[in-house]
Order: C-alpha cells, then sequence, then structure tokens
C-alpha cells in the first residue's frame, strides 16, 4: 500500500501494464473514442495550418504598395480565425467526448472494485488498514482519470505535433530545420526526464512528511478528549510542529530542484531558438525566405514547447499513478479463502434448528480456540452462551455467519451443511446485534430501515415499540430524522445499542444473536430489553452471548465454554446446582 501517489522508486519505469489493465473497460466506447481520435487529428491539423496561414498574411502585409489594411486578403485574416477558432473547439469536443469515456470507465472500475472488497472474507478486512485501502482505492480510480487525461490530451497530441511540425519544415524549408527541431525536442525531453528521476526524491519527501503531519493532525482531534483528559496540547503540538519542519525542508528542496528544471528547460528552448532564428534569418537576408517564414517557425517553435512545459511533471505523475493503478486492481486478484457459495443453493428454512457438530477452530495453528463443540439451539428458545473472555463465545457466531468454515466439523441449520448453501442466504436469515453498536452517520430512521430497506412504517415503528425506543425518540427535537454521527457518536451506548437492535428486529430473521447486547445499558434498560428478547425469541432461535450473567437468568438454556469445551449447560437455577464453573463465575460477578 502506496500512502502518496510519489511514493515509489525513483528507477522505477512506467508501468504499461495498467493500460491493457483498463483497456477492456474502455473497449464498449469504441466508437466515442474513435471520434474522439478524429477530433484530435483534425484539431491538430487545424493547430499546424495557422502558422501557414500567418505567414501568408504577413508576407501579404510586406509587399510593396500596401498603404491600408483593406488591401490584405481578408480571406486569409479569416482563415487563421477559424483554424484558431477550430483547434479549441475540435479539442473541448475531443475533451467532452472522450470525457465521457474516462468516467464511465472510473465508475465501473470503482464499482467492481467496491463489490469485490465486499466478496472477500473477513480474515482480509482484519487485516487491512482501512484508511489506506479507501486511499489506494480513490487514487487508483483518480488516477485512470489522470492517465487519460494527460496521455489522450497531452502526450499523443504532442508527440503528432512534433512529427507533424518536422515533416512540414523538412518538406518546406529542407533538413536542417527538421533536424534542429527533433534535435531539441530529443533533448529537452531526455533533459527532462532524467532531472525529474532525480528530483523525485525531493517530491517524495515532501509527500511523506505531509502525509506525517496530516496523520498526526487527524489522529490527534480524533483523540480529542484524551489529550484534554492528559493535558498534553503542547506535547501535540511539539510532535505536530516537527513533522510540519520536516514538511519545509523537503519542500524548500523540491523548489530548489523544480527551479534547475526549469532553467534546464528554458536554455534548451533558447539554444534551439536561437539556431533556429539564425538560421531563419540568413535565409531571409539571401532572399530563399521571407519575414512571414521567420514568424512561421518561431511561431511553431513557441506552439511545439509550451506542451513540453508540462513533460517532467506528466511523466512524473504517470509513473506514480500507474503504480497506484496497479495497487488498486491487485486488490481484485484477492482471493477469498472462502468458497462463498455463488453458485449454491439457498437456504431452506423450516424450523431455524442451529447446530453445532463437533467444531474445532483455531485462527492460529498454536492456539485451539474451540475443541469438538457439539450442542443445538431450538426454535422458541433462548440460547444463551457465557463463559470468561477469549473462550470463544463471539468465535461461534463468526462460524455461524460463515466468515470462518470450522478446522473440523459442521455447522448446520435445519440439518444443512451451511458450507453448502449461498452465504446472501445464509446470512439474510440470521440476525444479530453486536457489542460495539456501529451505526451510518445519517438519521436515527435510515440506521433502523437499514435492516430492511422496503420495510413500512408499520413495520418499522413495531420494531422501535419493541427496542424500547419510542419514549427515546419523542424526546428528541428532530424525532427519527436525528442525525446520529459518525459512527452513532452523538447516541449514548445505550441508545446506540437499542438503534441496532431496533434494526436487526425489522430485519425478521428466524435466528437472532445478541452479543454483549445489553452491555452498554443501565439497570433499567437492560430489564426492558431482556424482557424485549422474551418477547423477540417467540418462533425464532434466540442466541444471547453474554459475559455478564445477570442478563442470562431467564434464558431457557444456558452452555458454559471452558478451555475450548461446553463444560457445563442447563438452565440459570440447574447450573447453580452443579456448583461448577457457572457457580463460580455467578459468584465473582455477585461480589462485584
Amino acid at each position: 500500500m502506496k500512502p502518496s501517489s510519489y511514493d515509489f522508486d525513483p528507477d522505477t519505469k512506467i508501468n504499461w501494464k495498467v493500460f491493457s489493465l483498463i483497456a477492456p473497460f474502455l473497449v464498449e466506447h469504441r466508437a466515442r473514442i474513435g471520434f474522439a481520435m478524429m477530433c484530435l487529428v483534425a484539431s491538430k491539423g487545424a493547430s499546424v495550418s495557422a502558422p501557414f496561414i500567418l505567414k501568408h498574411i504577413i508576407d501579404d502585409l510586406s509587399l510593396e504598395g500596401i498603404s491600408d489594411l483593406i488591401l490584405v486578403p481578408f480571406s486569409l485574416i479569416i482563415a487563421y480565425g477559424f483554424s484558431r477558432f477550430s483547434m479549441i473547439l475540435l479539442g473541448e469536443i475531443r475533451d467532452t467526448i472522450f470525457g465521457r469515456v474516462t468516467e464511465r470507465a472510473m465508475r465501473n472500475v470503482g464499482l467492481k472494485v467496491f463489490k469485490h472488497l465486499h466478496n472477500l472474507d473477513l480474515e482480509f478486512h482484519l487485516e487491512r488498514r482501512t484508511g489506506g485501502l479507501s486511499r489506494d482505492i480513490e487514487r487508483g480510480i483518480n488516477g485512470i482519470s489522470f492517465l487519460m487525461r494527460f496521455f489522450v490530451f497531452n502526450i499523443v497530441p504532442t508527440l503528432l505535433e512534433i512529427f507533424l511540425v518536422a515533416g512540414l519544415l523538412f518538406y518546406n524549408y529542407g533538413a536542417p530545420f527538421a533536424v534542429i527541431i527533433l534535435l531539441a525536442v530529443f533533448a529537452y525531453i531526455s533533459f527532462s526526464l532524467a532531472t525529474t528521476d532525480w528530483r523525485t526524491q525531493f517530491v517524495r519527501q515532501t509527500a511523506k512528511a505531509d502525509s506525517e503531519a496530516n496523520t498526526i493532525c487527524v489522529e490527534s482531534l480524533l483523540n480529542y478528549e484524551t489529550v484534554k483528559y492528559f493535558t498534553n496540547e503542547g506535547y501535540e503540538a511539539g510532535r505536530y510542529d516537527k513533522s510540519l519542519e520536516k514538511w519545509e525542508s523537503a519542500k524548500r528542496k523540491d523548489r530548489l530542484s523544480l527551479l534547475g528544471l526549469n532553467s534546464g528547460q528554458a536554455l534548451i528552448i533558447a539554444i534551439a531558438m536561437v539556431l533556429l532564428m539564425w538560421l531563419a534569418a540568413a535565409r531571409v537576408q539571401d532572399g530563399t525566405m521571407t519575414i512571414g517564414d521567420f514568424v512561421l517557425i518561431n511561431a511553431f517553435m513557441v506552439q511545439l514547447f509550451m506542451p513540453l512545459n508540462f513533460l517532467g511533471f506528466v511523466y512524473r505523475e504517470i509513473k506514480g499513478w500507474s503504480a497506484n493503478i496497479e495497487n488498486m486492481f491487485s486488490l481484485m486478484e484477492v482471493e477469498p479463502k472462502l468458497d462463498n457459495g455463488t453458485n449454491a443453493s439457498d437456504l431452506a428454512l423450516t424450523r431455524g434448528v442451529v447446530s453445532f457438530d463437533g467444531v474445532s477452530f483455531s485462527y492460529t495453528d498454536n492456539r485451539q480456540i474451540l475443541q469438538e463443540i457439539s450442542f443445538s439451539m431450538m426454535p422458541g428458545q433462548q440460547t444463551a452462551i457465557v463463559g470468561a473472555s477469549g473462550v470463544g463465545k463471539s468465535t461461534l457466531i463468526k462460524l455461524l455467519f460463515r466468515f470462518y468454515d470450522p478446522n473440523s466439523g459442521r455447522v448446520l441449520i435445519d440439518n444443512q451443511d451451511i458450507k453448502n448453501v449461498s452465504t446472501h442466504s445464509l446470512r439474510g436469515a440470521v440476525g444479530i446485534v453486536p457489542q460495539d453498536a456501529v451505526l451510518f452517520n445519517d438519521t436515527i430512521l435510515a440506521n433502523i430501515r437499514y435492516g430492511c430497506l422496503d420495510a413500512s412504517e408499520k413495520e418499522i415503528y413495531q420494531a422501535i415499540e419493541l427496542a424500547h425506543l419510542k419514549d427515546f425518540i419523542a424526546t428528541l427535537p428532530k424525532g427519527l430524522g436525528t442525525i446520529v454521527g459518525e459512527r452513532g457518536l452523538k447516541l449514548s451506548g445505550g441508545e446506540k445499542q437499542r438503534v441496532t437492535i431496533a434494526r436487526t428486529i425489522l430485519k425478521n430473521p428466524a435466528i437472532i444473536i445478541f452479543d454483549e447486547a445489553t452491555s452498554s445499558l443501565d439497570s433499567k434498560s437492560e430489564s426492558m430489553i431482556s424482557a424485549a428478547l422474551k418477547d423477540i425469541s417467540k418462533n425464532r432461535t434466540c442466541i444471547v452471548i453474554a459475559h455478564r450473567l445477570s442478563t442470562v437468568v431467564n434464558a431457557d438454556k444456558i452452555l458454559v465454554l471452558k478451555d475450548g469445551f461446553v463444560s457445563e449447560h442447563g438452565t440459570h437455577s440447574q447450573l447453580l446446582d452443579l456448583n461448577g464453573h457457572y457457580h463460580e463465575l455467578w459468584e465473582i460477578q455477585a461480589r462485584q
């Protein structure tokens, strides 16, 4: 993952492979691309013709006996204006047509990458850095725009114009003029590319320092409360200033190296222009060329080297953006470790019986989480899974959602191995209220409706009542239209939890999971939610993951996990009578 478009080795060559990666997304617009190329050629033809028309105007004005502008052939002046207008108009048409192609390619690529990332398994998303991943996608998509815009609109037209001008000068004025033009262009390009490669280190240092300063700034502001708790404002300002000092130093080197690049380019242009002007002046003096020819050659020089001024920038950026595009497409090459059952049949729900049959699982080879676990959870019952932290309570849920596959054994729903059904239908049948209640930065209504996007207003309000949200929403000035903030930060932990409970109820799954769902609630809210759980459990398989045992005393069945096994199971009173591990946990929590 590259933190900036300049974070690449200066010796890296342009990765031409990216054009083959982009090509499939452009093929569907062959007609548009062809028309855009026609406009490009016509635009350059008009551009090259303008200096010739200017030459004839000047030659006519230089004729003896002309005392008034009215004697100048107006057709030439009109033709000159038309050629200039045509050049600009055709260029704009080309940009507009090809812009549509580029934008559609960006959209299609972005959508394809987005869908692919959602198809990857949980392990990939746990290991990835969200910020870096989103930046890779953003830079990759923007890189497509950059490559298409500058390669098609800058490099190709400039090369086309160079060869056109060289050919016309050779045909009209002889080899010396064409040779000087080509040598100057070659020297200009060689110097620009070599110098750009050298100064890339300073550009990269600037980008790195800028990224570091931005990271420190964002991190400090995100942890605003922590900074205030420990009165470390001065320390944070010092860290930020040090990173800005690095940026200032790198920026100074970058600016000085740019001065060297621009000065060298200007010197090459000046030498070429002096040679051409001297040669043209000599021809004018001996009568083999006119003043108009002299102006024409000067106009061609200006016209050629103006777009080349951007060559160093374009070359460096193409190297960087091609690397970013490659990074983005490399994400497409990541294959999910799990077979997500794209061709599998849908889950056929009859009752919603969940069974773990001899399930063993470990995240790493040296740490076994579950060892030959076997049990069933029945519909219409509330089954609680309890145990100390790290015994595998939440792992069971990840296996049920098929974020991971067991190392051995099977997870069954209505006697169907979930490996053999589509993950879409599987996850559609299971709902969860997670311990970490995360909401979208949208309204309360939008966050609840996310559970079922086509739910009716009646169904939404039923879910709100079951989640005991009605009274809370009534106290808000904007009610359901209240924005919850990023990740729901404008709501308290208990309020967020109840919104997620309402969202899951609205999904109306056959199997519903509460993963520490009441951990953020006060005693009153907890009792209300516990009562609601009893109602929700009717005709559903209800699974409650709990660390706080007071939340599961009314469960129909409690499974106690210890050392990777189900060490005990039964009701709350039965487990207390066993005087085993559950009783020990209950006593510890009662004392606390």
